[in-house]
């Protein structure tokens, strides 16, 4: 962590009944053992799927147990990412969609609440697992193939936050949804 990320202030992300100042509920979680994408530009994606679980263990500046970027290369800025689920339903009215699972964008946690954006460049906590805003994600040209045609364009400015774990910790998602196949 550097002397920047621990002198600033923490925005806490937590269930409102929490006590948090932000109200965002995490209702997916995934992780996938390999890559689709990365890698395959002019070649066919992979077919490694993303597994929704129940909770994801964050490891500090390494990334998420079980999942294709633990231990990618030092200080990388995408050992988790963050989807918002309104963006997610948005794209699903837009597209006439409905079936499409929120896993085709292959984000780790998917909430609600959460203005994913406002957090770059800031240090923030959820559940008590602190990370830090490194970027967006940046929709590419495989979201046409994953999602539907108009797919990448419709991401642009909100196709999710890449972040940096802080500190070692569980999420958890909530249980009032069942699992996305």
């Amino acid at each position: 962590m550097s002397r920047l990320q621990e002198a600033e202030p923490v925005i806490q992300l937590s269930r409102a009944d929490e006590g948090g100042t932000g109200a965002v509920e995490i209702l997916h979680l995934f992780i996938s053992p390999g890559h689709n994408y990365r890698g395959h530009h002019g070649q066919p994606a992979g077919e490694h799927p993303m597994v929704e679980v129940k909770e994801l263990h964050c490891v500090a500046g390494r990334g998420i147990k079980g999942d294709r970027y633990f231990d990618h290369s030092p200080d990388f800025k995408g050992q988790i990412t963050f989807f918002a689920d309104e963006v997610y339903r948005a794209l699903c009215d837009q597209f006439g969609r409905p079936e499409k699972s929120p896993s085709v964008f292959r984000r780790n946690v998917v909430t609600h609440g959460a203005d994913l954006e406002s957090l770059i460049g800031r240090a923030f906590e959820i559940q008590g697992v602190r990370f830090f805003g490194v970027e967006s994600c940046k929709p590419c040209y495989w979201m046409d193939l994953a999602f539907g045609p108009g797919a990448e364009s419709a991401l642009q400015g909100r196709g999710g936050l890449r972040a940096r774990i802080l500190n070692e910790g569980v999420l958890r998602a909530r249980d009032k949804r069942p699992p996305v196949h």
